[in-house]
């Protein structure tokens, strides 16, 4: 078995060999209100309402990737999330950020507030969530 530059091997036959990609599947999100989150992501990229289990209410993105919120027992440390969309949605997130009154800044630094950026080629803008996880939407990939 070897390793190559679109993926890992993943087992040999002897006559095929099987690649398996390496993509992102699930995260969990902390919140101190798991529905009011979700539902603020879904209404941010507008999504339709995923289907709920145990302790999670999910928001599904694309390529069935899974934003899992939950309320854990302990303080809620802050993370950051970075969100990749098209132009249109990008327009309309700001919109959305604008609308609820939600500070917003064009860099991480927090210092150029009520600004977008265009780094990398594209737009973006941070904010915070509800749950006080540093939100960044961007247009283009860094790479």
């Amino acid at each position: 078995m070897s390793t190559v530059a679109s993926g890992r091997v993943f087992g040999s036959t002897g006559k095929t060999t099987v690649r398996m990609t390496v993509t992102f599947n699930h995260t969990i999100i902390a919140s101190k209100d798991k529905s009011a989150s979700a539902a603020f992501y879904r209404e941010l990229f507008e999504l339709p309402e995923a289907p709920a289990w145990g302790p999670f209410v999910n928001v599904q993105l694309d390529e069935g990737v899974l934003l899992q919120f939950a309320e854990p027992p302990v303080d809620i440390q802050m993370q950051h999330y970075a969100f990749l969309v098209d132009d249109e949605l990008f327009v309309r997130c700001l919109a959305f950020v604008q609308r609820r009154g939600i500070t917003y800044w064009a860099d991480p630094q927090l210092q150029r507030e009520g600004e977008t950026n265009t780094e990398h080629g594209g737009r973006g803008f941070y904010f915070f969530d509800p749950a006080g996880h540093a939100i960044e939407i961007i247009t283009r990939p860094y790479l």
